[in-house]
């Protein structure tokens, strides 16, 4: 049964557009009935109820048993700000945060990492948006591990879709364990956004697309 704050999370994504249904196609290449664009987050309000979403999962998860988060450039950048902040004011758990430029900076500092430095033993978690096929997390791996020799074993996100990642028999996220030994949480679930739309008469026509992209994609 789908849980008061899951529903209140799917609902919230639905009022700021983030969760959006008709075809799209993803960065994998598959045309989907629904979308995930944590891009059009864009109020005050928003982004704050987003991080209080995102610091209860990784409260629940890790306690503050890590030492910095991560946001990939660009979508992780606010949300590992927010996520920040709230687990900052609403758990007393204050630590640092950093993200990456997509072209390393030749002046002042340069680098091509901003906030947080990592040093050898740091646990880090990274924040991001949804996994999909898991192209993403293989280009944000290789940049934590060039900063020295550091633990990425937490992954957080908005969105699990459980769909299969380059093996046919494995989803993205049970991929992600196998290559980095990184455990990805969500916040929902595509099972999750299923159950709400089966619950809204409304959605009848989304549910059955729904239905049919997660037969020939998705892994339970």
């Amino acid at each position: 049964m789908l849980s008061p704050e899951k529903r209140e999370f799917i609902e919230f994504m639905m009022s700021a557009n983030v969760l959006r249904f008709g075809e799209f196609k993803t960065k994998s290449g598959r045309m989907t009935p629904y979308f995930v664009n944590t891009g059009n987050y864009k109020t005050g309000a928003q982004i704050a109820t987003l991080g209080r979403f995102y610091a209860a999962l990784v409260k629940e998860t890790c306690g503050d048993e890590f030492d910095a988060m991560f946001g990939p450039a660009y979508k992780g950048i606010p949300l590992a700000t927010a996520c920040a902040a709230a687990l900052a004011s609403n758990y007393q758990i204050d630590k640092p945060y950093f993200f990456n430029r997509k072209e390393v900076k030749d002046h002042g500092e340069g680098g091509n990492l901003v906030g947080y430095q990592p040093v050898d033993g740091d646990r880090l978690i990274i924040i991001e948006d949804v996994i999909t096929a898991g192209t993403a997390v293989r280009e944000t791996v290789p940049i934590l591990k060039a900063c020295g020799d550091v633990q990425v074993k937490d992954m957080f996100i908005s969105v699990n879709r459980c769909e299969v990642g380059q093996n046919p028999e494995k989803t993205a996220v049970m991929e992600v364990y196998d290559e980095f030994g990184i455990r990805v949480h969500s916040i929902v679930s595509v099972q999750d956004i299923r159950e709400y739309l089966a619950e809204q008469p409304q959605y009848a026509d989304v549910l059955v697309r729904m239905d049919e992209y997660m037969a020939k994609y998705c892994i339970f």
